[in-house]
């Protein structure tokens, strides 16, 4: 569904995405996840064609390029930004309408989507009067008014609360399962992991990981991750001869802690062993796998957010 070959976008001595190369097959939901900076939007945005490569072939559908498929490509694609300006004295079913007349389409559809975004309620309210939440989901809505095969959403998401996140998690998996085929880009890890079947990660301009969550938890960050805090910070503790201990991080400022393990299932036990006979008194305890930013910290020595 779309082949990205060997391509490169710079701005004057910036090198904003250096000869990347992936593929995402029809129905597929891959996310592109990379720190600040790490070229993730000028990606997409060469993707939407709202952008050209200065080298390297980006294909849709298997024979479409922007340069000679242009209007076929913008009704097969939805796409929301980062930021969308929408026009505050606008009711939603009027902007749904505005948009939908772009692509020559009825009233019926455009009250579909009101349906599927749960936003019937709020149809002939103003844009300024919706929660953030509500508008995030109108965003959406402009996206999906002409019912695209393919839908690139830039952090759709950032900035919501839990509940708004969710609903909108629930609204993209509507769309998997009818095999829209989707590109998000996103800070949360959990994000990815509940929507996305595939993972590329990038980082100055390059990709430097890609496969399914737990494939690149196995290759790259399989160790389990103990984390602790002790009642008598001042107490250093003595940790050896746990199974599976590959490193054991002390701060004797915060008094707390950090084991990596190979099974925690296995060290866990041990450990607490050690901490009773030592005298010492757990205050926090917190076991997990890695996740995408410690997978970040380990490949590109900084996180998510830096």
């Amino acid at each position: 569904m779309i082949e990205v070959n060997q391509v490169s976008k710079r701005f004057g001595q910036l090198q904003a995405v250096d000869n990347v190369t992936f593929s995402v097959a029809q129905g597929d939901f891959l996310a592109l996840l990379g720190p600040n900076g790490a070229g993730k939007t000028t990606l997409v945005e060469m993707i939407e064609g709202l952008s050209t490569p200065n080298s390297g072939t980006i294909v849709l559908q298997g024979t479409k390029t922007w340069a000679q498929h242009s209007n076929e490509l913008r009704h097969m694609m939805g796409v929301s930004l980062q930021e969308t300006q929408l026009v505050d004295r606008l009711t939603v079913r009027e902007t749904l309408r505005l948009f939908g007349s772009f692509y020559g389409i009825g009233n019926r559809q455009c009250d579909d989507v009101l349906a599927l975004l749960n936003l019937e309620e709020k149809a002939s309210h103003f844009v300024n009067q919706l929660s953030g939440g509500q508008r995030q989901k109108c965003t959406l809505g402009l996206a999906l008014i002409h019912r695209p095969q393919i839908l690139i959403l830039d952090e759709p998401t950032t900035g919501l609360d839990p509940q708004s996140r969710r609903e909108i998690w629930e609204i993209l998996q509507h769309l998997k399962a009818e095999k829209v085929t989707m590109i998000l880009t996103t800070h949360y890890m959990e994000e990815a992991q509940t929507l996305c079947n595939r993972i590329v990660m990038m980082n100055q301009g390059r990709i430097i990981a890609s496969g399914t969550f737990q494939e690149l938890l196995l290759k790259y960050a399989p160790d389990e991750i103990v984390q602790f805090s002790l009642e008598s910070p001042q107490s250093t503790p003595v940790l050896d001869q746990i199974p599976g201990l590959h490193t054991f991080d002390w701060d004797a400022e915060t008094g707390s802690g950090t084991l990596k393990l190979a099974h925690i299932h296995e060290g866990l036990s041990p450990f607490l062993a050690q901490l009773s006979a030592q005298n010492l008194t757990l205050k926090q305890l917190e076991c997990r796998q890695q996740t995408l930013d410690d997978l970040f910290l380990a490949l590109a020595g900084r996180g998510l957010n830096d």
